[in-house]
């Protein structure tokens, strides 16, 4: 359960930020009102999952997932650049997660 509340986090996190684009500056009614539901969302999600995981794994995997999806979506239907150099940073970031997740947990 816990990972399925970061996973809900990261969704409404993505949805978000993905949505500050289309709110033109928060002009556009809509699209704001999504940013703003999305981030309190996601900080409802991400709360409730750090009372069963780590807040520096979950941190890790809120924000790098969040980070790679929302990059990804950009490359993929927002029309931004995409190289070598970006891929590689995006690379980086799982590895950064992963390294944390074998880590393991202390409490």
């Amino acid at each position: 359960m816990p990972y399925l509340l970061l996973a809900l986090a990261i969704g409404s996190e993505i949805c978000a930020t993905v949505s500050l684009k289309y709110s033109e500056g928060f002009s556009r009614l809509l699209p704001s009102l999504v940013v703003v539901v999305g981030y309190g969302l996601s900080f409802v999600f991400l709360a409730q999952a750090l009372k069963h995981i780590p807040v520096s794994t979950a941190y890790a995997i809120w924000s790098g997932a969040g980070t790679a999806v929302v990059a990804a979506v950009g490359f993929a239907f927002l029309g931004e650049g995409v190289n070598a150099l970006k891929l590689a940073g995006i690379g980086l970031i799982i590895a950064g997660v992963v390294a944390l997740n074998l880590g393991g947990a202390s409490h």
